[in-house]
């Protein structure tokens, strides 16, 4: 009973993505759009800050001693 309602809901989807013709350009404008805010934004505006320690311990120690040192500074700017 469970499966025949998800192959409904499915079908009902798959045919009314088969016969769309303007959906589907703005369908693919959309997942441009997706890509570029995900992939391409990401490359140039969000550096990897801890790439360039080894292991999860290194990781750790670098992100507790920054939001030490940021919560630190915003205490003594009050």
């Amino acid at each position: 009973m469970f499966a025949s309602s998800i192959y409904k809901v499915y079908n009902f989807y798959a045919e009314g993505f088969r016969s769309m013709k303007l959906g589907k350009l703005l369908w693919c404008i959309i997942l441009l759009k997706l890509f570029i805010m995900f992939f391409v934004l990401k490359l140039f505006f969000f550096p990897d800050y801890l790439g360039k320690y080894e292991g999860e311990q290194a990781k750790q120690d670098y992100v507790s001693s920054e939001l030490i040192q940021r919560a630190n500074s915003n205490l003594k700017n009050q």
